[in-house]
């Protein structure tokens, strides 16, 4: 590795580095806000909650995810090659737009089942969910623009204003400043909002340029920009983000979908026994994946052994900490549970167990799936991921079990199904060329927002 190449991993590490305390502090103030949201509202009205989150995170994830990592991605590509990026920039935000118009001609479409069926009726919600969901696509444009600067300290700043601004509407009704659903509610729409306060910075001082009159391409013709570009590798990408978001939000919206609102919030809370823990360890992730891949890029032999003793190491602490978890929660799950989110839901201990061992699979599926993007297997990975999606689905339709009781039994045996799939990736030494990743690479830009978005 010659001299600028190392110089430039080592800022792309600090960046990593930025980026980790952005995401864990976003991952905290989010689990704040619906600790404080559990506290001060009933059940149904926390659980409406509950319900709007869960849809707006799984719409933005699927809409306009793509666009950031295509954006992030192209804009790495083209400042690596001297190339300007205003026609990347136009290209990305009409499709952003697009993109925005058409969600909003189908909700406004289906207006009656969503509000009805989905939000209880309540057509402040409705307009709260069209609202957020029109919002995060500036987020998300923003987000893609920041990553492909590389400017993930001002990335990372995003997310925790983001969540920091999200936080406060709940703490505003628990302080008794306000009251009620709509405002809690409302943090979901100014979130996205503020949290764009922070793209300013990124022109100020040593930001970076928008190159639109700069040098020429090396070549004598540019780049196009097109979604097919590295599509392989994005697409990969997307899968395992679309499968994450069925992992773990499409529960309660399965439970909506036969129980009410309040049953949805219970197990919501249920499920962040294994949301918690993973805000820190993508905060590991994100630094953990530039790691594997400079260990996996050198020819030393030392290396390659520690790359596999990376592995091993975070694989062993991942299995510590479930371990002590699952023994705090046989001795004081329910308890612990009521007081992080009030005494309205009484928790079975064994659904808490249950999850808490799925919790386990699910952080160490992360760390191997975090070994296959850097050997090269994006799309291996995607397969295992989508598998455990579909199986989760799958199990949920059955009519076996209490709804509560499909849900947590679906998420221990989807994690342990998506950790075993990923052993056997990485016990396979095949490796598709043209998704390896290299370091300071988009690739690598690409593979680390995965990593990161989730804690938003």
């Amino acid at each position: 590795m010659t001299r600028e190449a190392t110089a430039e991993a080592r800022r792309f590490g600090r960046s990593a580095g930025m980026l980790s305390v952005g995401i864990g502090s976003a991952g905290v103030l989010t689990y704040l806000y619906f600790s404080l949201a559990s506290h001060n509202l009933s059940r149904t009205a926390y659980g409406e909650i509950v319900v709007l989150w869960s849809s707006v995170f799984v719409l933005i994830s699927v809409l306009f995810r793509p666009v950031e990592q295509l954006l992030s991605r192209t804009i790495a590509e083209r400042q690596a090659h001297g190339q300007p990026i205003g026609s990347a920039l136009r290209v990305a935000a009409t499709i952003q737009l697009g993109l925005a118009v058409t969600f909003a001609v189908v909700a406004l479409a289906l207006r009656g089942p969503i509000q009805d069926d989905l939000l209880s009726g309540n057509e402040t919600l409705y307009w709260i969910l069209v609202t957020a969901v029109l919002a995060f696509a500036a987020s998300f444009f923003a987000r893609g623009f920041l990553a492909g600067n590389r400017r993930f300290g001002l990335y990372g700043g995003l997310l925790l204003a983001e969540s920091t601004a999200r936080m406060s509407f709940a703490a505003a009704v628990a302080l008794g400043i306000t009251s009620g659903q709509t405002a809690v509610a409302l943090g979901i729409i100014a979130a996205p909002i503020l949290s764009l306060a922070v793209v300013p910075l990124a022109f100020a001082g040593r930001a970076v340029r928008v190159r639109a009159a700069e040098t020429p391409p090396e070549s004598g013709t540019q780049a196009e920009f097109t979604l097919a570009r590295g599509g392989g590798f994005a697409a990969a990408v997307l899968l395992i983000m679309v499968s994450e978001q069925t992992l773990l939000n499409a529960g309660p919206l399965l439970v909506r979908a036969s129980e009410d609102a309040a049953a949805a919030g219970y197990i919501f809370n249920v499920l962040m026994i294994a949301r918690a823990p993973l805000v820190v360890f993508q905060a590991v992730a994100t630094s953990l994946l530039p790691h594997l891949t400079r260990l996996r890029s050198s020819a030393r032999a030392t290396d390659a052994d520690a790359f596999r003793l990376s592995i091993r190491v975070t694989l062993r602490a991942v299995a510590a900490f479930a371990g002590t978890v699952a023994l705090v929660v046989l001795v004081a799950g329910p308890e612990l549970m009521q007081i992080a989110f009030g005494d309205k839901f009484s928790y079975d201990r064994a659904g808490l167990l249950l999850v808490t061992a799925g919790m386990g699979f699910y952080l160490s599926s992360g760390t191997l799936n975090q070994a296959a993007l850097a050997r090269g297997q994006a799309r291996l990975a995607a397969a295992c991921w989508g598998t455990a999606a579909i199986a989760f689905l799958a199990w949920n339709l059955l009519p076996v079990l209490s709804e509560f009781r499909r849900v947590e039994v679906g998420f221990l045996g989807a994690a342990a199904l998506l950790c075993g799939l990923l052993f056997l990736l990485y016990r396979s030494p095949r490796v598709r060329v043209s998704d390896a990743v290299t370091p300071g690479s988009p690739e690598e830009i690409e593979a680390t927002l995965a990593a990161a978005d989730e804690a938003s």
